[in-house]
């Protein structure tokens, strides 16, 4: 359960429809474009894995149903960045003005914005600095707070628009700050 790294030549660069078209043809893969226009083949993740991205999405859900301030999504949502690439965070919600300012058409498509927020869980086939890397993207692209969480280590990088990534030994609980007022993930399933 490996992701695979396809290097496109330049010349090559893939229109947003025609990056469409390779996904609709392959559906039985999960892709990902990056800013630098390297295809990403994701295999499915192990059981353990997908447990862990729904507890996490059991969190955000609950609290996103309650004060209904924007729009949550799971791991088969691609956004499409400002600077480039088309990427599907493990978790992901953007503020739900930004998605009010969407075309009905817009939502039916990858959608061409950067969340407000994100998490990546790395499972144990991830490259660390692959996936720090897709962090950084995120950030470049507007993402306001994210949550690299790596069970293995029983550690959390925090990354923030314009600050240092805060990086938590065996935290027991995330909180959404001032992007998510009041969610709290509680991380005991996770670790």
């Amino acid at each position: 359960m490996t992701s695979v790294t396809l290097q496109i030549p330049k010349s090559l660069k893939f229109t947003d429809d025609e990056f469409v078209e390779i996904v609709d043809a392959n559906k039985d893969l999960r892709l990902e474009l990056s800013s630098e226009g390297e295809l990403v083949v994701m295999s499915p993740t192990g059981g353990e894995t997908g447990n862990r991205n729904f507890e996490m999405y059991i969190d955000l859900g609950f609290w996103n149903r309650t004060n209904n301030l924007g729009k949550a999504f799971d791991s088969s949502t691609g956004f499409k960045l400002p600077k480039g690439g088309t990427r599907s965070p493990d978790v992901s919600w953007i503020k739900i003005e930004r998605w009010n300012a969407l075309t009905p058409e817009q939502r039916k498509k990858f959608l061409p914005l950067c969340p407000d927020f994100v998490i990546e869980l790395v499972s144990e086939s991830d490259d660390l600095a692959d996936t720090q890397a897709k962090m950084r993207e995120y950030i470049n692209n507007g993402l306001r707070l994210g949550w690299l969480i790596n069970p293995q280590d029983k550690q959390v990088e925090i990354y923030r628009q314009n600050q240092e990534v805060e990086v938590l030994q065996s935290p027991t609980s995330l909180s959404g700050e001032d992007v998510l007022p009041g969610l709290v993930l509680d991380l005991q399933p996770i670790f």
